[in-house]
């Protein structure tokens, strides 16, 4: 089918260039992940990630990360899963 609808958004400049360089790294264009996304809404009738709006303790667990506070450092990931007992 030939594709002839047009989808005009409007972004952020930085949102929009961040996104386009991990598109890049992955080998998708912007309308080929746009595609992509909107493929994956009709198989799945809804949205393919979960959307809910957060906790307290995640949002406040999100704002201290932006932050850079409350971070606990480890010096590997095996360090990391003998602290948290995996």
């Amino acid at each position: 089918m030939a594709k002839t609808a047009m989808i005009v958004a409007r972004t952020e400049p930085a949102l929009k260039a961040d996104a386009e360089k991990v598109l890049k790294k992955l080998g998708l264009s912007t309308t080929e992940a746009i595609n992509l996304f909107l493929a994956q809404i009709r198989i799945r009738k809804g949205l393919p990630f979960e959307v809910k709006i957060p906790n307290k303790n995640t949002l406040r667990a999100m704002r201290d990360a932006e932050e850079g506070k409350n971070l606990i450092e480890r010096k590997d990931a095996e360090d990391m899963f003998k602290k948290l007992g995996i």
